[in-house]
Order: C-alpha cells, then sequence, then structure tokens
C-alpha cells in the first residue's frame, strides 16, 4: 500500500524528475515535477497527462499543424501512440503520467 500525501509540494532534483508510483499491466504511474519544457516526442503507446498543481501549456501536432492547450490543475492529455507532443510547464508543475513503461 501506498499513500501519497505530497503531489502538490513533490520537487525533484532536475526537471521532469520523477517518483514512480505504481506498475499496472506494463503501465508506469509516475508524479513528475518540473520548471522547464520536455522535448518533442512520439509514444509507442497511450499517455495519460494530469496537471495536479500549476499549468502547462501541451503542444501537438494535428495532420501536420501545431496546436496548443493550456492545462491547469485537473486537467488531463491523452495521446494516443503516434502523436507528436511536448509539455512547456509556465511555471512549476507537477504532473501524474501514466504511460507503457520505458515509453520516452
Amino acid at each position: 500500500m501506498k499513500i501519497v500525501t505530497d503531489a502538490r509540494t513533490f520537487t525533484a532534483e532536475c526537471a521532469w524528475g520523477a517518483r514512480d508510483l505504481a506498475e499496472v499491466e506494463g503501465a508506469t504511474v509516475r508524479l513528475h515535477w518540473t520548471d522547464q519544457p520536455y522535448r518533442w516526442h512520439v509514444n509507442d503507446g497511450a499517455e495519460v497527462f494530469v496537471v495536479l498543481e500549476g499549468e502547462v501549456e501541451m503542444r501537438y501536432r494535428e495532420a501536420g499543424e501545431e496546436k496548443s492547450v493550456r492545462l491547469g490543475p485537473a486537467d488531463m492529455f491523452v495521446a494516443e501512440a503516434g502523436d507528436a507532443h511536448v509539455a512547456h510547464p509556465l511555471g512549476e508543475a507537477r504532473v501524474l503520467v501514466i504511460e507503457r513503461k520505458g515509453s520516452v
């Protein structure tokens, strides 16, 4: 059993540092802290991205066109396999990411 009471205050030593919370049938559940953008990437499976604290501008490509959406606490972004996307926090952010184990 694991109880997480610091999701709103969790920090890491570097941007996108994470705490592994669980593995569920080949998927990882991780709590991330960041204050820097990630990098454009494409996952080999679905990814669920939940903002817990802060705001994140999620940029993504749809039909070759770059788009973006601003996410706040409790907002979610679901990328399917092959969807190019990148998260840009607006200040500090804490996010919960659920994705296939070993996905980048």
